[in-house]
C-alpha cells in the first residue's frame, strides 16, 4: 500500500496549506482500497479557461494491482476543486469494489459481437503533436477493458493488452452505444 502521495503543479504553487488539506483528503482514500501502488495529484491553474469558474483545476490518479482510476474536477477555488475530486474517485472505487465482486460476461469475444468498424473519413490538413503520453499495459481480457474504460470516464476508446491474443487491441465506443474492438497485425 503506497502511504505518500505525488503532487505536480502547473501554474500554480502549492503551500503548505494545500499540501496539509491534500493529506487530509487523499489519505481518506486509502481506507477504501488496500492495495494503491502509487497515487498522484496534479494541481493547475489554467489561464485560458473561458469560464472563471473553470480555472483551477485538480487531477487525482490511483494506480493499483490491476486497476487505474482518474477523476479531474474544476472549479473557481482549488480547494473546492480537490473536494470535487475526492468526491469523484469516491464513487470511482465503490464502482470498482462492487464490480469486482459480479461475474463477467457469458464467454462471447467482444470481437464476435461488434459489427463493423466506423468509417473513417480523410484528414482535413496534417496537425501537429503537441503532446505524448506512455503509460503502462496490464493483461486483461475484453470485459476487463470496458470496465477500466468506464472507470477512468473515457468515453470514445481504451487502449489495453488482450492476455487472450497477447496482442495490443482498442476499444471503442460505437455510436449507437454498443462497443468495437480494434485488433491490429503486422503487414
Amino acid at each position: 500500500m503506497a502511504d505518500r502521495f505525488d503532487i505536480f503543479a502547473k501554474n500554480l504553487k502549492i503551500t503548505e496549506r494545500i499540501e496539509e488539506y491534500l493529506n487530509n483528503k487523499i489519505t481518506r482514500l486509502y481506507r477504501y482500497l488496500n492495495d494503491i501502488e502509487e497515487t498522484r495529484v496534479d494541481l493547475s491553474y489554467v489561464k485560458s479557461a473561458r469560464s472563471a469558474a473553470d480555472r483551477q483545476v485538480a487531477q487525482i490518479t490511483i494506480r493499483g494491482r490491476g486497476y487505474i482510476l482518474r477523476a479531474e474536477e474544476r472549479s473557481d477555488d482549488i480547494f473546492a476543486a480537490i473536494d470535487k475530486a475526492v468526491d469523484k474517485m469516491q464513487q470511482q472505487i465503490s464502482r470498482l469494489k462492487g464490480k469486482r465482486g459480479n461475474v463477467r460476461g457469458d464467454g462471447t469475444a467482444l470481437s464476435e459481437l461488434a459489427a463493423e468498424l466506423p468509417e473513417l473519413g480523410e484528414a482535413e490538413e496534417a496537425s501537429e503533436i503537441v503532446r505524448r503520453k506512455t503509460f503502462t499495459l496490464f493483461p486483461m481480457d475484453e470485459y476487463e477493458a470496458i470496465e477500466q474504460m468506464k472507470l477512468l470516464g473515457h468515453e470514445n476508446f481504451f487502449v489495453f493488452f488482450d492476455m487472450n491474443s497477447n496482442s495490443v487491441n482498442v476499444l471503442y465506443r460505437r455510436r449507437d452505444g454498443d462497443y468495437g474492438i480494434i485488433e491490429p497485425k503486422l503487414g
